[in-house]
């Protein structure tokens, strides 16, 4: 793991520039083959999503949707244990939601009623990868957010539906569930066909090609966001456990070798105690080689003068997830800015982010925290704004209404105000 020294002049700050200015790869060679497949399916409808499918992946598909029966069944296989864990992040996940519900706004009074209305959208999508990894928690995270919203119709699109994924399918309260996987689920998804229904907005992790699909779809439906690899950085001082510090930073390299573990210090006597922690679990870590090659690619050690350097470090890296592992972690709230969720002290591990907490896992990443939420209530609503005006209201604006139209060049829009004040 490298360390990059920023205390003064250095390559160090090279470094550290390169790891903030990462990108989520908004293009890539996925796109090709994920346009392909969007061509495919919206000229031949469901014989191409058939054909797609035996081709990605070598499964025979003659229907697509699951029955109610055989969901019931694939559930009965689950530990006893295992249902109640799902259970308890299910309800965690939505008592936290039910606080993020709208309401309508807007300003009344005699002449004018203005409203901006908040509905939720009809039919919403969510895609859970399938096959070599199954991931009930990204369902609940996904899934119980727009069923809180109010949404009528949640889908899920799935490959090879694992039963754990199915019991947090039921648990969220999904209506439909759908053995199609890859760009072609996307498509499908976005498009509809004569199996399939359009939603209004498709949310969910999936490998390059369901991402560059997704992208390509935005317009047609709506989607969560553009995913790039997952990522931590920990503020970490003098009072932090280096033990802490290493399983955190290895709980985020062991998902992916393209991964980013970063800690941030300004303590330079942590530093060594750290990369023997690191070494020294990743002994015993089932995907080491994976938490390894993450750790030396893309992780790093920073070292800083100061705790406000720590800040700093961590509004320019935006990440999506910033753990506070130092003295006082609730005085830095204020003056940290761009992330996507901040965990606060010892007892907070990021883990617990991931399934149990409450708030949706779905955070933007790749820098994108600047500027983007985690996904929430709001993300399946839409607002509606109402106008209402009485001949008053119109008369006093009138005068405003055509000398901007005019001066725009749009005599009908000035006629249009004109002709109702006779």
């Amino acid at each position: 793991m490298h360390v990059l020294d920023l205390r003064g002049p250095g390559q160090g700050h090279e470094r550290w520039g390169q790891l903030c200015a990462r990108s989520a790869g908004l293009e890539g060679p996925a796109d090709v083959a994920a346009r392909e497949v969007i061509a495919a399916v919206r000229e031949r409808g469901d014989a191409a999503v058939a054909e797609l499918t035996l081709r990605f992946e070598g499964r025979q598909l003659e229907r697509f949707e699951l029955t109610p029966h055989e969901r019931a069944a694939a559930c009965e296989a689950i530990p006893g244990e295992l249902r109640h864990a799902l259970d308890l992040a299910a309800a965690n996940i939505r008592r936290f939601h039910a606080t993020q519900l709208p309401h309508d706004t807007g300003l009344h009074d005699d002449d004018t009623h203005l409203v901006s209305r908040a509905r939720p959208l009809r039919r919403v999508a969510v895609y859970a990868p399938g096959g070599t990894a199954a991931y009930p928690s990204s369902v609940l995270m996904t899934a119980i957010p727009a069923k809180v919203a109010g949404v009528a119709e949640v889908i899920l699109f799935t490959p090879r539906p694992d039963p754990v994924v199915l019991l947090a399918a039921e648990l969220a309260g999904v209506d439909r569930v759908f053995t199609v996987g890859g760009a072609q689920a996307i498509a499908a998804a976005a498009l509809g066909t004569r199996q399939i229904p359009r939603v209004d907005k498709i949310v969910g992790p999936g490998n390059a090609y369901v991402t560059a699909a997704k992208r390509q779809v935005f317009g047609l439906v709506d989607i969560d966001g553009i995913a790039g690899p997952s990522e931590v950085l920990i503020l970490a001082d003098h009072s932090a456990d280096p033990t802490l510090v290493a399983a955190d930073l290895l709980a985020q390299a062991e998902h992916d070798v393209l991964a980013c573990p970063i800690a941030v210090t300004d303590h330079p006597a942590l530093v060594e105690p750290l990369r023997r922690a690191l070494a020294e679990q990743l002994e015993t870590l089932l995907r080491r080689d994976i938490a390894a090659r993450a750790l030396a690619d893309h992780g790093a050690i920073v070292l800083v003068h100061d705790r406000d350097a720590m800040v700093a470090a961590a509004n320019d890296y935006a990440p999506e997830h910033l753990e506070l592992l130092v003295h006082d972690p609730r005085a830095l709230l204020d003056r940290l800015h761009s992330a996507g969720a901040i965990f606060v002290g010892p007892c907070t591990p990021e883990a617990a982010g991931d399934y149990t907490a409450g708030p949706s896992h779905v955070l933007p990443t790749a820098g994108a925290a600047r500027f983007a939420s985690p996904l929430g209530v709001w993300d399946f609503i839409k607002h509606t704004s109402i106008l209402e005006l009485s001949a008053a209201a119109l008369r006093a604006q009138a005068d405003a209404i055509v000398r901007i139209a005019r001066a725009e060049g749009l005599e009908a829009h000035a006629r249009a105000a004109l002709l109702r004040l006779r």
